[in-house]
């Protein structure tokens, strides 16, 4: 799971850094470059966690992948959207869903506390 997230986070980053920003429609330059080095960065940090995943892990994988699309489904059920991004704001919000749940209900061997 911790992969699969990374990669989420990894496309969903790399565009918004690097992509030129008229095209999402975000005016200060600095916000867009912050957002997309974030997401990158947390994208990093869950491809580091892979190897050892430890049950604190796990759970802030649950949590940030809830949190994120507990934040996309109002702002896609909110009139005013393309039908194009709500559809890939409810995508993305249905995915994360799905990963915090198989991250918590798929078997993995994890590492305890203090048992390193």
């Amino acid at each position: 799971m911790f992969v699969v997230n990374a990669l989420l986070f990894l496309l969903a980053g790399l565009p918004i850094y690097f992509l030129p920003l008229a095209s999402f429609g975000v005016s200060p330059l600095w916000l867009a470059r912050v957002a997309g080095a974030i997401l990158v960065a947390w994208a990093l940090a869950l491809i580091a966690g892979t190897a050892r995943p430890t049950v604190q892990a796990v759970i802030q994988l649950v949590v940030g992948n809830l949190l994120i699309t507990a934040t996309l489904v109002p702002a896609a059920l909110r009139g005013g959207l393309p039908g194009s991004l709500r559809s890939l704001l409810l995508a993305i919000s249905a995915a994360l869903f799905v990963l915090a749940l198989l991250a918590l209900l798929l078997p993995r061997d994890r590492v305890e506390p203090g048992r390193g």
